[in-house]
């Protein structure tokens, strides 16, 4: 049965065609996963389904009695009221039935006889049912279960929801939905403003729904979890694929092979065709197979390729080499009032690594960022960048900080006035903006584009250590997928904050779990962490908001549970086959940092000019020197072949 039947919907943005006469149905239960570029469509399609947007021509049909429930991007508003009477007021009817109670009892009172007393009776009984119904469907302890899930500690649940942030209006808003429970769940990027463990329970909600779901989502891995069919806005239209996000770019890669393949052949007959044509047009006697041939090649259709869709590509430069220590926290503390976000906190981040800052919302983990990087200052202690560390900050608030009076090339090009015009456009152009598109006001811009210009920023001004916050919010899937290329190919250190599973999964080499004022560490990826979380029966975030599961029939998860025990597993043991090698990379490096501060302290010496009149003094360091800096340049070579050996194997 199809709960929504779309009928030749067209939408156009000024010269801009979103959609093309497109038709298509969404059925009962089905989870559909909305894919491609930022600005191809895939909002537009959600509001039009939601009716909040007409189209251009079409039509959506409604099975009836069929409810949509849209969860935009952006949340301005909410019921108003505490938590869970606002969250409770997206679902219509608990009012009506309450004024329909007490009516019935004020003419229950008034009743002269027997007869109407006793229908009165049997209505107010009827209605005490329907409204004991809707209290255990939507009532107050269901609201507060799914806004706990989500990560509402129980002393915010009274809490006003004028004073709540963004975020937390936009998780506010999802329990409103999650509890209306309607037949169809329209969710624009909903894991956006969830953390770890929020994401996690949110993730279990929607995999147990038996609704129907469109979703527009950067998480790969969240994608290929939720949903049976692909629905992608190529450059030839909406298409349809059967199958996971996975499945799709597997038949995608397969189509192109397919018709680059038909086309070549068909060129190759038709250039053969032609040469036939060319050779016998004079010949009467091949004159009827002419003719044949050139109806053939008018009624042939011509096959056309898939256009290949731009997209981001660009890669780090080279960076110049840190020390081993990138940078150390010695008994940091910082607070806010009366929260306490670090107490005493003492951490090392090492050349190399790539760490990603877990933790539930607020626990500390932007704060962390803007320590390090000097945007906030420290109640106590300190915070020290290693030798020769050049760092960068990428943040969301940092785009609206670009001047929106600059075009687009005027505020990259402003950060390197040294650099020729070629080689800002260059850099902008692997970010999409290339041609005319680099003269756009930084005004006009949208969230994606605005993302990716302060992303170019990293690029035209090198650093070894990239500190970055939630980097994928506002980049679309195929652009987060190039972003984890370029940062796994970066030669630097990298320390991180994202709520994406499968970014965190692709590039974290340790994971720091910010929690009671101190940080916890785990060296792996975040699914082998999760996994030690649930081996030894410890949730993630440390009380307050911790996500709290929903209750789930007995072996929900065990398919989940058995695929994260063996990848566990395999991980350990491609761990015990590496860690010689590591430990051989770390006595290198040990030597290596020796040599160079002996190194250094020679190149003071012998800077001094004096030390040349005693020739007795100088030739000894002149000739260790000369022995350092040999070593080292073996040592380097060595180490560069470990780590070539190691990147192999890992």
């Amino acid at each position: 049965m199809s709960l929504v039947t779309v009928d030749e919907l067209s939408v156009t943005f000024g010269k801009k065609v979103i959609l093309d006469g497109e038709s298509f149905a969404v059925q009962v239960g089905e989870k559909i996963g909305l894919v491609g570029p930022n600005g191809s469509g895939k909002s537009t399609l959600l509001r039009i389904l939601a009716g909040e947007r007409e189209p251009d021509a079409g039509e959506v049909h409604f099975a009836r009695g069929v409810r949509a429930g849209y969860l935009p991007q952006d949340i301005l508003e909410l019921p108003p009221g505490n938590l869970v009477d606002s969250v409770r007021a997206a679902v219509p009817g608990s009012e009506q039935l309450a004024r329909a109670v007490t009516d019935v009892e004020e003419e229950l009172a008034a009743a002269g006889d027997d007869e109407t007393r006793l229908e009165l009776s049997q209505r107010l009984a009827d209605l005490h049912h329907q409204l004991t119904d809707f209290e255990e469907r939507y009532g107050r302890h269901r609201a507060e279960s799914i806004l706990t899930g989500l990560g509402f500690a129980e002393k915010e649940l009274e809490r006003d929801v004028a004073d709540l942030s963004g975020g937390w209006k936009m998780r506010a808003a999802l329990a409103g939905l999650l509890l209306l429970e309607p037949e169809l769940l329209l969710l624009d990027e909903p894991t956006n403003h969830l953390d770890i463990p929020s994401l996690q329970w949110f993730d279990q909600f929607l995999k147990r729904s038996q609704k129907a779901v469109l979703l527009v989502s950067h998480d790969r891995d969240f994608l290929n979890r939720q949903i049976g069919r692909v629905m992608s806005f190529e450059p030839e239209g909406l298409r349809s694929y059967t199958g996971n996000y996975e499945s799709y770019r597997t038949q995608r890669a397969e189509e192109e092979i397919n018709l680059e393949v038909r086309a070549r052949r068909q060129a190759a007959e038709r250039a053969a065709t032609e040469k036939f044509i060319e050779r016998f047009r004079s010949k009467a006697s091949k004159a009827r197979q002419v003719q044949s041939r050139i109806k053939q090649l008018e009624k042939k259709e011509t096959i056309q390729v898939l256009e290949q869709r731009a997209t981001v590509r660009f890669r780090f430069p080279e960076v110049a080499r840190a020390g081993r220590e990138v940078v150390r926290l010695d008994g940091v503390s910082k607070r806010f009032g009366d929260k306490v976000i670090y107490q005493s906190l003492t951490r090392t981040l090492e050349r190399g690594e790539r760490v990603a800052i877990i933790g539930v919302n607020g626990a500390g983990k932007t704060t962390l960022l803007k320590l390090i990087a000097g945007e906030l200052e420290l109640d106590a202690g300190t915070i020290t960048l290693g030798h020769n560390v050049q760092a960068a900050y990428y943040a969301q608030h940092h785009t609206e900080k670009l001047d929106r009076d600059k075009t687009i090339l005027d505020e990259i090009w402003s950060l390197v006035p040294d650099k020729p015009q070629t080689f800002v456009r260059g850099v902008l152009g692997s970010f999409l903006f290339s041609g005319d598109d680099v003269d756009k006001k930084i005004a006009v811009l949208s969230g994606g584009e605005r993302a990716r210009v302060a992303l170019a920023r990293l690029l035209v001004l090198p650093s070894n250590l990239i500190l970055m916050d939630e980097p994928t919010n506002h980049l679309d899937l195929d652009s987060s997928e190039r972003l984890v290329e370029a940062l796994n190919g970066y030669g630097g250190t990298l320390l991180f904050v994202s709520h994406n599973r499968s970014f965190i999964n692709q590039l974290a080499t340790r994971i720091w779990d910010v929690r009671d004022g101190g940080i916890e560490e785990w060296a792996g990826n975040l699914d082998a962490y999760l996994y030690h979380l649930e081996q030894i029966g410890r949730p993630m975030g440390g009380g307050g908001g911790a996500a709290r599961p929903l209750p789930q029939g007995k072996g929900a998860d065990e398919n989940d549970r058995e695929r994260r025990r063996r990848e566990a597993k395999e991980r350990e043991a491609r761990a015990s086959t590496l860690r010689p090698l590591k430990q051989d990379i770390e006595k290198l490096e040990r030597r290596i940092a020796e040599l160079e501060a002996e190194k250094s302290s020679l190149s003071l010496e012998l800077a001094d000019p004096e030390l040349y009149n005693d020739f007795a003094r100088s030739r000894p360091r002149m000739s260790r020197f000369s022995e350092v800096q040999s070593k080292l340049e073996e040592l380097y070579g060595r180490w560069e072949h470990l780590q070539g050996e190691l990147a192999s194997k890992g």
